[in-house]
């Protein structure tokens, strides 16, 4: 139980930080966001969890393939906001287009070779 609250804690330590930061400085923010820090410490978890080579490997081809339908997220949003919509309402559109693209990634990329 210690060992998850540890593991909590850190991520959310992250998470803080990066959002504190994007408040006085958005570009910085950014920086830190975009760093893959939350799969690195992911690896190291599932590392420390299991010694498993061929786990992490996995774990770590998929992320790749999970980041790409997510970027366009950070396009639609900020189209959206510059074009006077709301926050909730771009926020929500760029959630709805990454489920979409996920699910077509789920679908697709495995008729393509790619384990998801």
């Amino acid at each position: 139980m210690l060992y998850l609250f540890l593991k909590a804690a850190l991520s959310g330590v992250v998470i803080a930080i990066a959002s504190e930061v994007a408040r006085r400085w958005p570009g910085i923010g950014a920086l830190i966001v975009s760093l893959p820090l939350v799969s690195v410490l992911a690896m190291i978890w599932l590392w420390r969890d299991t010694n498993d080579p061929q786990r992490l490997a996995d774990h770590s081809s998929a992320t790749f393939w999970f980041v790409l339908p997510s970027l366009p997220m950070f396009l639609l949003i900020p189209v959206m906001l510059r074009q006077g919509l709301p926050f909730w309402l771009s926020l929500s559109a760029g959630c709805i287009l990454t489920v979409m693209l996920y699910s077509t990634m789920v679908i697709v990329g495995p008729k393509f070779g790619l384990r998801l």
